[in-house]
């Protein structure tokens, strides 16, 4: 049972019969009254237990658009419903108008439509829904809570697609070269041309100039079919805030961009995410939608409060792809866990494989570098150049291990990691 608002008005206009007849009668036979108004408006309401309900969601929608969720309501009673009904969606899935009055006569059905902008990447969750049924003095209402579970799905924003034509571009240019224009650019063969002055001798094909009788040079592009494995790191590093968004996010939204451009280049793309034993995974197919793979199994990651076990890795890379492959580590560079963990595996992966580590860095920290003007800034000044410092040691560590790294602002490491895939696959080194 619940009041209104309505019912405490009633119960304060009791103030004018006690002060005109100031007694303990009359105080009772309001009390009596107030007591009979709640009985017969409880009794004429229609009873929320005849209600029963639907629900009825999307499958999933992406971060940061609008979808609809939709209660189907129907009175199995003999009276008119009048309600008002709250769908419990947590706080994160962004209801707009969770509570509202309905008009439901006895045998009819009607819909409840909610409108959710999720805040958050990941799996949301709907458990019940409250419905309060009014009398029609509107003085009471009877209350029951109607067990609707429900799941959202909330997939990844993927702010970085806007940087995927402008490097699309970039590829099919690269594609459009030939190796004498750039050395190394590729080792499949493409076409057959005449010589010109200046051409590499090396690529001079004798059976097809014996043939011709003129001199006949070989032409190729760069090398497709090859294999792209992505890593992300899920342990406690990946929780870290940086710019106001989790270490994790900037790693999907820089693995995303990576895997839709390394799809359309021509390789096969291979996901991982990993802690200490795989979160998610996903294999390269030529049959399926890979961005939309991807997305599903990145949704639900959260940050693990744990240590990434990396001697687990080249186990798991195996099994993934056994032969060369790019194998791209989307990690943090603190200088703890990357010399504890990654360094010491580092090497045997480099030994079979292209290895690129990609790590989000703060901005913050160059911020603060800058600004000296008091003894305060002064010391968070020194701490940050320490900090960088740092992290420039472990870059220098890994590169002598034979890796790449691209160390960039949470903005600018989606699009720096592309431009290095691009720059690698022009040099012929994946």
């Amino acid at each position: 049972m619940a009041l209104t608002g309505r019912f405490i008005l009633l119960a304060l206009a009791g103030i004018i019969p006690l002060l005109l007849f100031p007694s303990g009668t009359t105080a009772l036979w309001w009390l009596l009254l107030l007591a009979a108004v709640v009985a017969a408006d409880l009794l004429l309401a229609a009873s929320p237990r005849k209600m029963l309900a639907h629900r009825t969601l999307p499958g999933s929608v992406r971060l940061g658009e609008d979808c609809t969720g939709r209660l189907e309501l129907i009175n199995s009673g003999t009276r008119t419903l009048r309600a008002r009904i709250r769908d419990g969606w947590q706080p994160s899935a962004g209801a707009a108008d969770p509570v509202q009055q309905l008009l439901i006569p006895a045998g009819e059905r009607r819909f409840m439509y909610v409108r959710l902008r999720p805040q958050r990447r990941g799996d949301l969750r709907a458990h019940h829904a409250t419905i309060r049924s009014f009398g029609p003095l509107g003085m009471a209402a009877r209350q029951r809570t109607l067990p609707l579970p429900g799941a959202l799905r909330v997939l990844p924003e993927f702010r970085a697609k806007r940087h995927l034509p402008s490097k699309l571009r970039k590829l099919r240019e690269l594609d459009g070269k030939a190796a004498v224009q750039i050395r190394g650019a590729g080792t499949e063969f493409d076409s057959l041309r005449d010589y010109v002055r200046g051409d590499d001798v090396r690529s001079i094909d004798w059976r097809a100039t014996a043939r011709r009788q003129a001199v006949v040079v070989r032409t190729w592009r760069p090398e497709r079919d090859r294999r792209v494995v992505i890593v992300l790191d899920t342990s406690r590093t990946s929780a870290a805030r940086i710019d106001d968004e989790p270490r994790l996010d900037t790693g999907i939204e820089a693995a995303l961009l990576l895997a839709v451009l390394a799809e359309r280049g021509g390789d096969r793309v291979d996901f991982l995410a990993f802690d200490r034993r795989v979160r998610a995974r996903v294999k390269s197919s030529d049959k399926s939608n890979m961005l939309n793979q991807l997305v599903t199994a990145m949704a639900p990651l959260e940050p693990e409060l744990i240590e990434t076990d990396w001697s687990q890795l080249p186990a798991q890379v195996q099994a993934v792809a056994s032969h060369r492959s790019l194998l791209v580590l989307l990690t943090a560079l603190d200088s703890g866990a990357a010399e504890e963990g990654l360094l010491p595996v580092l090497a045997q992966l480099a030994s079979r494989h292209m290895v690129l580590v990609a790590s989000v860095r703060d901005p913050h920290l160059d911020e603060l570098r800058q600004a000296r003007a008091t003894a305060s800034e002064t010391f968070r000044a020194a701490a940050a150049e320490r900090a960088l410092l740092e992290r420039a040691a472990v870059s220098a560590a890994i590169r002598q291990l034979g890796a790449e790294v691209v160390d960039a602002t949470p903005h600018e490491l989606p699009p720096a990691l592309a431009d290095k895939y691009i720059q690698l696959k022009a040099a012929g080194r994946l």
